[in-house]
Parts: structure tokens; C-alpha cells; sequence
């Protein structure tokens, strides 16, 4: 009937837009929000094509000054032509005095002509397009009407050249200085955005770090610590024991699972794993939390016992672990699993807590010895 259901059930569409945790899907597409590495190729991309826009401005800053300052002499030239006209024009106004002082008249006109000449090589020779000055009004026959309209217009275009190219140089100016603002804007993002990454990155190899650190110490498929971890954990705990002035003791129990073989050999490892796990959980909630659970072997396993105060107190914790198989055995319905269990406690009767671990070994296949499913204290001095 469920395959049937199943079969005649009707899927509903999902939306045009629908959101998922960091994706948008749209029109069948799963669209992705950009990553700080996107985000960074972005800004830099940005930050290159501003860089040529406010190159480009800034050599059209120094153009506009050119040109501003050309316009400038071009209209000292026409204030120094203006000036020797005014000169001529004062000769003229007196009486005879092309006959009284023919000289002088003479080097007016001649100044005036030189001065003309200066000024139309500046139009002429001008960057940009502008009025050429008629070679006629340089000519000695020219009159001053000619002279006094050609300085007239040359003035008026070169003052209106002037302020156009100084309004567009003051324009640009503004532009050049709002581009630098957006680009120190861009370049903090950027650093913000490269921050960003770094942090990222350091918690990401932070993180794999503390991974590989975990998995060199501790059993891939139980999640118990290894043999490695315990003896780090009994070195720290024996350095704390010594500290205390004789006060602190420390004890391993060492248990081997019996039965265990025959779990695998019968009913196949994946289930002989199942038990592992199990038993595993239930090791670590009989146990203190600053007491350590380790895997040593397939079937083997040490608890470090970091304090106690009595022998009493380790066969209550043997006890414990023992009816932690002897639960799981029965949960799984196996009737097949039960533990021995060897303790050694330290600096008594093991004075070298380097030996705990191989003395309490030995006191695990004395309980084998003896009938197996029961915990010895190991009397090794």
C-alpha cells in the first residue's frame, strides 16, 4: 500500500523563486551569492578601470592647463598690440605730427607692426583651431580700423577660450577628486574583503588542523581515544599526581571483550561494528568526564581512572563497564560478550606509571585465568 501511495502521490512544483540556505533558484538555475574570492576580482577589476578613468582625467587636467595658459599669452599679446595701437592712435590725434616728429610716428608703427606679427605667430602656431590673423593687416598699407577690429575679435575669443578651458579644467578637478575618494573607498573594501579571506582561510586551516589532530588521536569508527591519546593523557595525569606531594593516585583498567571473535565470526563484522559502537557510548557515560576511554586493540579497551581515593572505588568502576557489555550484549540480543578486566593503579602498588598500562594487562588475562567476566587489582610492585 506505501509503494502504491507512493506511486499515485502528486509532487508539487516547487516555485519559480525559491530560496535555499546561501542559493537562489530561478527559472531552473541555481543561482549563488559571490564569494569574498569573486567579490575581490570584481573590485579589482574595478579598481583598474578607475585607475585608467582618473589617468585620463588628470592628463585632460594638464591639457585644459595648457591650453588655459596659452590663451593667456596669446592675450598678453594682444594687451602689448593694444598698447602700441593706443600709441599710434595718440600721434594720430595731434596736428601735423606725422611732419613734427616723423620718427617717432615711424617707431610707433613699427612697434605696433612687430607687435601684430608676435601675435599672430601665437594664434597661428595655436594646439587647438582657432581665427588665424590675415597676413593683409600685417602689411605697412593696413589701416588702423583693421588692426583695431582684428585685436577686438582676437580679445573676445581668446578671454571666451580662457574661461571655457578653466571651467572645464575646475570640472574635471572636481571629477579627478570624487575618483580618488571612490578608489580609497574601493581599495578599503578591498582590504576588508582581503581580511575577510584571511580569516577565512586561517579558520578553515584552524579547522583542519584540529580535524587531523583529532584523527591522529582518536579511533575513526568508536570516536574513543587511541593508544597514543592515552598515554599522553597517563603522562599529564602521573605529572599531576607527582605535584600533589604523594596525595594524587591514578589507575588503568584494562578490558578485553570475550566472546567478541565469535560475534564477528558469526554474525559478520557489521554487526560486531554495531556492538563497538554501542558499547562505546555506554564506556563514555560510565565514566567521569575527566576520566579517558580508549580503544587499544579490536576488542580491547583501557579507561584512565585520573583520581580516586580507594581500591573500592576502581571495582565499582570496573563493575560499571562490565555492565555496559553485558547491556549492549543483551540490547543486541547476542548472549555472546562479556568482559574481563585487569586494573593497575599508581604509585601502589606500580611505582613507574609507565607500566600501568602493561601491568594491568597482566592482571586482565588473570581474570581470563581465573573464569573471565570479573575484574582483578593487579599486585605488582
Amino acid at each position: 500500500m506505501a509503494a502504491e501511495a507512493s506511486k499515485t502521490s502528486t509532487r508539487i512544483p516547487e516555485p519559480l523563486f525559491a530560496w535555499r540556505p546561501g542559493r537562489l533558484r530561478a527559472g531552473g538555475w541555481w543561482l549563488t551569492p559571490p564569494g569574498s574570492a569573486t567579490v575581490a576580482v570584481a573590485s579589482l577589476l574595478c579598481l583598474l578601470i578607475g585607475l585608467l578613468y582618473l589617468a585620463t582625467q588628470i592628463r585632460t587636467v594638464f591639457s585644459d592647463q595648457v591650453k588655459q595658459e596659452y590663451a593667456g599669452l596669446v592675450l598678453e599679446a594682444v594687451e602689448h598690440a593694444q598698447t602700441a595701437r593706443t600709441r599710434v592712435g595718440v600721434w594720430d590725434e595731434v596736428p601735423g605730427a606725422h611732419d613734427a616728429a616723423a620718427n617717432s610716428y615711424r617707431e610707433a608703427r613699427a612697434e605696433l607692426t612687430r607687435r601684430l606679427a608676435s601675435l599672430a605667430a601665437l594664434v597661428n602656431a595655436s594646439p587647438v583651431g582657432a581665427p588665424r590673423i590675415p597676413s593683409s593687416v600685417l602689411l605697412p598699407d593696413a589701416t588702423l580700423a583693421q588692426m583695431d577690429a582684428l585685436l577686438g575679435s582676437a580679445s573676445s575669443y581668446w578671454h571666451a577660450q580662457r574661461d571655457a578651458h578653466s571651467a572645464d579644467m575646475r570640472k574635471r578637478i572636481t571629477l579627478v577628486s570624487r575618483m580618488l575618494i571612490a578608489i580609497a573607498a574601493l581599495l578599503f573594501c578591498m582590504l576588508i574583503t582581503a581580511l575577510g579571506m584571511y580569516a577565512k582561510r586561517n579558520r578553515q586551516l584552524a579547522g583542519q588542523s584540529h580535524e587531523f589532530e583529532h584523527a591522529a588521536l582518536h579511533d575513526p569508527m568508536t570516536g574513543l581515544a587511541n593508544r597514543r591519546k592515552l598515554v599522553a593523557a597517563l603522562e599529564e595525569a602521573a605529572m599531576q599526581a607527582s605535584s600533589d606531594a604523594g596525595a594524587g593516585k591514578i589507575a588503568v583498567l584494562y578490558m578485553d571483550l570475550d566472546g567478541f571473535k565469535q560475534v564477528n565470526d558469526s554474525l559478520g563484522h557489521r554487526v560486531g561494528d554495531e556492538f563497538l559502537i554501542e558499547v562505546s557510548k555506554r564506556f563514555r557515560e560510565s565514566v567521569r568526564r575527566d576520566d579517558v576511554v580508549a580503544r587499544i586493540g579490536d576488542d580491547e579497551f583501557a579507561v584512565l581512572v585520573r583520581q580516586f581515593s580507594a581500591q573500592e572505588e576502581l571495582r565499582h568502576i570496573a563493575q560499571r563497564l562490565i555492565g555496559c557489555v553485558v547491556r549492549t550484549d543483551e540490547q543486541m540480543g547476542m548472549s555472546m560478550v562479556r568482559a574481563s578486566i585487569g586494573i593497575a593503579s599508581y604509585p601502589d602498588p606500580v611505582d613507574d606509571y609507565r607500566r600501568l598500562v602493561a601491568a594491568a594487562d597482566a592482571a586482565m588475562y588473570e581474570v581470563k585465568r581465573s573464569g573471565k567476566d570479573d575484574a582483578f587489582v593487579s599486585r605488582a610492585s
